[in-house]
């Protein structure tokens, strides 16, 4: 067997399951379970099975942050409309078959009770829980991945597929082996599997309840689709209407379906964006317990009121309105009001360590339809000029009220893969420069008001994508990066609007360029390099070159020194140790570093949430970083001392 990046096996035999029971860390029987008292009436009435059937013969004993919790009451957050579906994922939505530690330290079982991994880490071996059960009381199995494997094999349903799901030989080959045990096997070794399976993108295996979306598979379902297709306005046929019922995680059709059954702690019994309150009840089924064998969650609902900007959420904290959130809230602007408003909405800060490699990158389009704007911004000239004619400093002191450093995208200096020359090339201002790289990348004509032409004779100009999700933050980035720009005669046009409509144009590579932040600032450079080589589908700067990478017969196949990456990354994948690993990483960096494929500007400092003085077992600091989808693993654990919110 072997280990990697101190991810442990876990096969608990009988005489093991003994050991944890006497030691006090399992319920020694299962009339020993307790359950929330809002489920006694439906118990007592016959509307529900006792907890023990509930359960899985092996549940998730979760090991306590703090305490103990209590009972009762409901969590109180706000979500912005259109693009802001992650503010779900994040507290309800990430149960995978394995997952991180609370310190990030280690990959633990989840889903799955136990794994196996060949000795060449090209075959994994998942045992999942006995009598495990979907939130409408429906059994899991292993059938259900099944489901999930046989739609991601098929082309009309899922034409890319995920790169953590593939390897150099093709995508991964999955097979039943009994109703509780699943074998994922690649080509190759696949050294990051589990890690990958950990983190955010790992729950696309355990979110397709055969039972229910096999209604919209014309398959299993052949004599009644058509109804179900002319009951659905937005469905042209059974793969547009399965695409919508089974939309991923992450994108807001998922949040917009209440009836698809979730292995979540809670589900929702309204849909995001169809009222102004997004409201997430009890889901009876949880499989965890607690080390007294109370059955999680804590909470008995969380509530999202829907807001039209971040300084509303604001808001909403002085009054004492929110009862534990960090997305909108941790931004270093609002740290002072925030401090001066703290006894008024009983509140108290905690930290996160979401590092990313960078805030706010520059991403220009490398796959550009436009020739001539793609020949223009894949001379790295080019890019070496529009960096050096960037003042982050002003930038920092500005946007981010002195919070954070000027820097590329790079691991943060608190990685172990850190490289000082990566972070801090070509991040001085410096026009002069930024003029000498952009008459070198043949942008040297100007026109009639000061504009560089193109080699076509006309202005050259680029439309830059940014969202508003996050407030003002990155349209405020642009319009600075935007006068940094012209005054060394370059023409960027800034487009504000939703995120999901821009990075659904994004991911199309119908676009010139785009800002946002992105992953691989801490050990998740692993697993989500997505800035430093085109791997992942989140990769807006490359997108075709991501497709290629996953399928050479879509997207476009990229020049040799992209090819190399992809290269040097299967050698990270399939190191026989973590010092190896670690040392194929660095090389890739290296590599990566010296083409400059992104334009970073600030890394910032990590951020922080806001919990009210009631909260408990809030993790402290909160790990989130890239596809750590946090803290939606602890929240089943925190509860409000005294069963309700303060008033």
């Amino acid at each position: 067997m072997r280990n990697f990046n101190n991810i442990k096996r876990y096969w608990i035999s009988s005489a093991a399951l003994a050991s944890l029971i006497i030691s006090g860390v399992m319920p020694a029987y299962a009339a020993d379970y307790n359950q929330a008292p809002m489920l006694d009436a439906m118990v007592d009435s016959g509307n529900l099975p006792p907890v023990e059937e509930r359960l899985p013969s092996s549940p998730l004993v979760f090991e306590t942050v703090e305490s103990i919790g209590e009972y009762g009451g409901t969590m109180r957050r706000a979500i912005l409309g259109g693009g802001d579906q992650h503010n779900l994922v994040r507290v309800v939505g990430h149960e995978n078959l394995v997952r991180w530690s609370v310190d990030w330290t280690e990959v633990k079982p989840n889903i799955a009770e136990s794994w196996d991994v060949s000795e060449d880490a090209s075959t994994f071996t998942f045992k999942l829980r006995e009598g495990m059960r979907w939130s409408d009381g429906e059994p899991f199995t292993a059938d259900d991945i099944m489901f999930w494997y046989e739609v991601f094999s098929d082309p009309n349903l899922t034409p890319s597929k995920h790169p953590i799901y593939a390897g150099a030989s093709g995508p991964v080959q999955v097979t039943k082996i009994d109703d509780t045990t699943v074998e994922f096997k690649f080509g190759e070794p696949n050294g990051l599997f589990l890690q990958n399976m950990a983190y955010g993108f790992g729950y696309y295996v355990v979110n397709y309840p055969k039972h229910y979306l096999s209604q919209f598979h014309e398959k299993y379902n052949p004599d009644g689709i058509q109804a179900l297709i002319d009951a659905e306005p937005a469905a042209a046929d059974w793969v547009s209407l399965f695409n919508l019922k089974a939309g991923p995680m992450h994108t807001p059709s998922f949040w917009q379906n209440i009836d698809r059954p979730t292995l979540h702690p809670w589900h929702l019994s309204t849909a995001y964006g169809s009222t102004d309150r997004v409201v997430a009840e009890r889901n009876p089924y949880f499989w965890k317990v607690d080390a007294e064998g109370n059955q999680l969650p804590y909470f008995d609902k969380i509530t999202w009121d829907q807001v039209e900007d971040p300084e509303t959420i604001l808001l909403k904290a002085f009054n004492g309105e929110i009862d534990y959130m960090n997305r909108h809230l941790g931004r270093p602007a609002n740290k002072a009001v925030l401090t001066d408003n703290m006894e008024r909405g009983q509140y108290r800060f905690f930290e996160t360590n979401d590092l990313p490699s960078n805030g706010a990158i520059l991403m220009l389009n490398l796959n550009n339809p436009d020739p001539i704007k793609n020949e223009i911004v894949n001379n790295l000239d080019f890019r070496i000029g529009l960096s050096h004619a960037v003042n982050r400093q002003e930038i920092i002191d500005l946007i981010y009220f002195g919070s954070g450093r000027a820097a590329q995208t790079a691991p943060q200096p608190v990685s172990p893969l850190y490289n000082e020359e990566m972070a801090t090339q070509y991040i001085e201002f410096n026009p002069e420069k930024a003029n000498e790289y952009l008459d070198k990348a043949g942008l040297s004509e100007r026109d009639s008001e000061g504009f560089r032409m193109g080699p076509d004779g006309k202005r050259f100009t680029m439309v830059f994508l940014t969202a508003d999700v996050f407030g003002a933050q990155f349209p405020d980035v642009m319009e600075l990066v935007a006068a940094y720009a012209r005054d060394v005669g370059l023409d960027f046009q800034i487009r504000v609007s939703d995120r999901a409509r821009l990075q659904e144009i994004a991911s199309s590579s119908q676009h010139d360029a785009y800002i946002w932040n992105c992953a691989g600032g801490q050990s998740d450079a692993y697993t989500s390099p997505e800035c430093y080589l085109p791997f992942g589908q989140a990769v807006y700067w490359a997108p075709e070159w991501a497709k290629w990478g996953v399928d050479p017969n879509t997207g476009q196949e990229p020049p040799a020194h992209i090819k190399e990456l992809f290269t040097s990354y299967e050698v990270v994948k399939s190191a026989a140790t973590p010092e190896a690993q670690k040392a194929a990483m660095e090389k890739l960096l290296e590599k990566s570093s010296a083409l400059l494929l992104t334009v970073g500007l600030v890394q910032s400092d990590p951020a922080f949430g806001v919990a009210r003085n009631n909260v408990m077992n809030v993790p402290d600091p909160l790990p989130i970083a890239g596809q750590l989808w946090y803290p939606s693993p602890y929240v089943s654990q925190m509860y409000f001392k005294g069963g309700k919110s303060l008033p």
